[in-house]
């Protein structure tokens, strides 16, 4: 989706104009279904978050950032990708919490049970390592953030981290490794 608007009704929506967020709305709303979509299928089958779902609840964080001063698209979809990435580390964290007897040693009764709370588990020591990787390096767990839980390029990212593409390049690949 070209940034083309996007930054415009982004500065009208940060001065209150409440018809400058539905057209922003209405503009990114793809967008984010197809981020919401891609984090989905990398979850447990059966998963109780749709990507409806997950999208509604993301803009919801979304419309109640206050005091983000919002520079432009790749801004947006930064700030958006943190906030799915919260959602399913929070989402997984309670169904452990609740439904697995909070994390008390669990009893596998078949493959599918297995693989389902393997992925919510992956997802929150993923969320565990990038705390880890942010008191050891800020920029490469934000860079990991960005490309993978906002699905940003390399480009955006540098834009978003006001760096050099070469500078995110290095970064993605140590924090990888």
């Amino acid at each position: 989706m070209p940034d083309e608007g996007v930054t415009e009704l982004l500065a009208r929506w940060r001065a209150g104009d409440r018809r400058a967020l539905d057209a922003l709305t209405s503009r990114i709303y793809p967008e984010l279904r197809r981020i919401a979509s891609r984090h989905l299928r990398r979850e447990r089958g059966g998963h109780s978050l749709q990507t409806t779902a997950l999208v509604h609840e993301a803009y919801l964080k979304l419309v109640d950032q206050k005091r983000t001063d919002w520079r432009d698209r790749a801004h947006l979809f930064a700030v958006m990708g943190e906030i799915i990435r919260r959602i399913l580390v929070d989402h997984a964290r309670a169904v452990h919490r609740e439904k697995r007897g909070g994390g008390a040693p669990s009893v596998v009764l078949d493959d599918a049970l297995h693989i389902s709370e393997k992925k919510s588990f992956e997802l929150i020591a993923l969320d565990d390592a990038l705390q880890g990787l942010a008191k050891l390096d800020a920029q490469q767990s934000r860079v990991v953030e960005l490309r993978f839980f906002a699905g940003l390029t390399v480009e955006e990212t540098a834009e978003v981290m006001q760096g050099s593409r070469a500078t995110v390049n290095r970064d993605w690949v140590t924090a990888r490794a």
